[in-house]
């Protein structure tokens, strides 16, 4: 399967085969429980069909909007395309690439529909991923006040973020967390993180960014071997690392924490899956997750 499909009613396919044509995508015909099977695999899906249609067959798989693919509905009359979920994360993108055949994107949004920028449209079109998914609402809200500035802090440098702060950095699919003991170097962290990295079969490009408690912010040789990497280390709140939980057990709870490497890689992480259970390097203590 293609990461976009058509799905039409059959008295649509002749619209639905121009359109996977302009797209590259591939067409699927209507039938009962055809989201459940095309939804945990597809990133963008065009339905030309009534929206009620959808509504009702897409309800029950909605899980999270960082996660469910982007859905468009086309009209039947093929004059409009209306995003319906995923609108920051695809949708009204490719309501408005439809418009190259000739049909209306609406788009509901209500940062772009009211001509301004979103957090999310930000950070795609600055090759970026977002660290603090739950600041997005606050950010965009603040973006149709007003209020929201934007900064763009070359480094080196540390920022000490409120919840409300939306933290773009490189793009990719891992995170990695770290914990390390006192007056550890950074050719000990850096060796660390590139067997971790190795027997996990992780490039470094791939990683969105490094994670640690910020008990350790003070920490020279991890933050000087993050920083040559170069990559981004974020620091995390005791409150922060206490909402995950990890899979195994950790003496970091002498320390008033639930552990450092699993829940710093969790809390950060895009789908809050364990890739890499805590394992530990001489000195230092990595966990990977996506």
């Amino acid at each position: 399967m293609t990461d976009t499909v058509v799905i039409a009613l059959g008295r649509f396919l002749p619209d639905a085969r121009r359109i996977a044509a302009f797209l590259n995508a591939e067409v699927i015909e209507y039938q009962a429980g055809i989201f459940a099977g095309v939804f945990p695999k597809a990133r963008q899906i065009v339905a030309l069909m009534s929206m009620g249609i959808v509504v009702r067959g897409i309800a029950p798989l909605l899980s999270d909007k960082w996660t469910d693919p982007a859905v468009v509905v086309v009209t039947p009359d093929f004059l409009y395309a209306v995003p319906l979920v995923g609108g920051h994360h695809g949708a009204n993108a490719l309501a408005k690439k439809l418009a190259g055949l000739g049909l209306t994107p609406v788009i509901s949004t209500a940062t772009e529909a009211t001509g301004h920028d979103s957090v999310e449209g930000i950070a795609d079109r600055s090759g970026c991923d977002i660290v603090c998914r739950d600041s997005t609402r606050a950010v965009n809200a603040g973006i149709l006040d007003g209020t929201t500035k934007v900064y763009a802090i070359p480094g080196p440098g540390v920022v000490l973020a409120g919840p409300d702060v939306s933290i773009l950095v490189h793009r990719g699919e891992y995170t990695v967390g770290i914990g390390c003991r006192k007056g550890v170097t950074d050719v000990e962290v850096t060796r660390a993180i590139e067997e971790a990295l190795a027997e996990a079969g992780i490039p470094k490009d791939k990683v969105m960014v490094y994670a640690t408690t910020a008990k350790k912010c003070n920490e020279a040789g991890l933050c000087n071997a993050v920083a040559a990497i170069p990559a981004n280390l974020i620091f995390l709140d005791d409150d922060t690392i206490n909402a995950q939980v990890p899979a195994t057990p950790s003496r970091a709870k002498k320390i008033g924490l639930v552990g450092v490497a699993e829940p710093c890689a969790l809390a950060v992480s895009k789908h809050r899956e364990l890739i890499m259970r805590k394992k530990v390097f001489s000195k230092v203590t990595i966990a990977i997750a996506r």
